[in-house]
């Protein structure tokens, strides 16, 4: 298991990064866990006390990776930008299963179903992921109805998102 410690950064003008708050992970140290790799994986571990699981960790172009600390991630460590974090981390190898019931609709859609299938299993992950944090019913199901038209629509999960934010091209 990789240990360091780092301080929590935050971008200002990155792009669509913008306002991410994040920790830095040298390309020197994520190659002790994924040896000459330049894409993003998955990681668990630790950041203080707190357990984490099935975060990617992001190739920022220059050979160094970042991992991003949502607003969950956040409150359970308790810090903010310019705090010192203690990090623990190994490969995450634990598969992402899409929820059956995302499933059983996209099998109802076959267009939908097509789409999804084409596209690599990270941006698979990324619907995945977005309908399992869902906290209510409700907003799992909206999610999947969205989901479901995104994929009909030929959208991939950004532009999903972006769709839903502008003027709720998809429902």
């Amino acid at each position: 298991m990789l240990q360091f410690t780092t301080k929590i950064l935050r971008f200002d003008q990155q792009g669509e990064k913008t306002g991410w708050t994040y920790i830095l992970v040298p390309g020197s140290l994520a190659a002790q866990l994924v040896p000459g790799n330049k894409k993003g994986f998955r990681v668990k571990g630790f950041l203080d006390d707190y357990a984490f699981g099935g975060i990617s960790l992001i190739p920022m172009g220059d050979g160094n990776f970042i991992l991003t600390l949502n607003a969950t991630v956040r409150k359970g460590i308790r810090k903010s930008r310019g705090v010192d974090v203690r990090v623990k981390m190994e490969v995450d190898t634990k598969p992402i299963v899409p929820p059956k019931e995302l499933l059983e609709c996209l099998a109802d859609e076959p267009i939908a179903m097509e789409r999804f299938k084409m596209l690599t299993k990270s941006h698979q992950n990324y619907f995945t992921n977005w309908i399992n944090q869902a906290k209510t019913e409700p907003t799992k199901a909206k999610r999947i109805a969205s989901s479901i038209n995104a994929l009909a629509k030929g959208l991939g999960f950004s532009e999903a998102v972006r769709a839903l934010r502008k003027d709720k091209i998809i429902e």
